[in-house]
């Protein structure tokens, strides 16, 4: 397979909301969930999110728990895993924390449509830039290109038109979901997935393999994509 095994990571609510109709990165996961994502963060090879995620989020993308980065540099890896941003126009201010907490190498996929001078100030500090001669990353080529860079297991962060993206081109393995116990609601609070949509005759199948329901009052489940 000419891609890393690629999994779909998110909290929602149980109306299906990763996040409010005001697009802050509200919280959603509880005490535990957020420790199991960190662990999870801890054995990838690389993180991926989309361009809104990245610039309205700025997410830092690293592993919080000492314990779990020492585990990794004991296993000979970089303490945190490769952050990678998949964005149209990245418009990456010198002093995010994308590109300032670490330490982590950073991939950033883009366009034709990011000016010289953001692409100088990326390569300036020393992330690995790649650009397509068109208006929208071609997803295929960079996870073909990750893999070539020696990630074997990605883990995706969103946002819903990037989980949409790369599930519509069957481009993902799994998804997991923590479904959290509250409604936020708002016809335009973010979904799992975005994008055009498909028709019913077009909907991605899914095998529920894992189900567990927790005492802090959501539940975990796992799905693998059906070939």
């Amino acid at each position: 397979m000419n891609r890393p095994f690629v999994f779909i990571n998110i909290a929602m609510t149980a109306d299906g909301k990763i996040d409010t109709f005001e697009r802050k990165g509200a919280a959603i996961s509880s005490q535990r969930d957020k420790e199991r994502v960190d662990r999870l963060r801890a054995s990838v090879d690389a993180i991926m999110i989309g361009g809104r995620t990245l610039l309205d989020e700025d997410p830092k993308l690293t592993v919080k728990s000492e314990v779990l980065r020492e585990e990794r540099v004991a296993r000979g890896l970089s303490p945190n895993p490769i952050k990678v941003g998949v964005v149209t126009e990245a418009k990456i201010k010198a002093d995010s924390q994308f590109l300032n907490m670490g330490p982590a190498d950073i991939v950033i996929f883009t366009t034709r449509r990011t000016s010289k001078k953001y692409l100088s100030l990326l390569t300036a500090r020393h992330v690995d830039v790649y650009v397509d001669d068109a208006d929208r990353v071609n997803l295929q080529n960079a996870l073909a290109t990750l893999k070539e860079l020696g990630v074997n297991r990605l883990m995706v962060e969103g946002g819903s038109r990037l989980n949409f993206e790369l599930m519509r081109l069957g481009l993902v393995d799994e998804v997991t979901a923590y479904v959290a116990p509250m409604i936020f609601g708002g016809e335009s609070a973010p979904t799992m997935a975005a994008g055009l949509g498909l028709k019913r005759s077009e909907a991605i199948p899914l095998k529920l393999v894992e189900a567990e329901k927790w005492e802090d009052g959501g539940v975990l489940l796992k799905y693998h994509v059906v070939r």
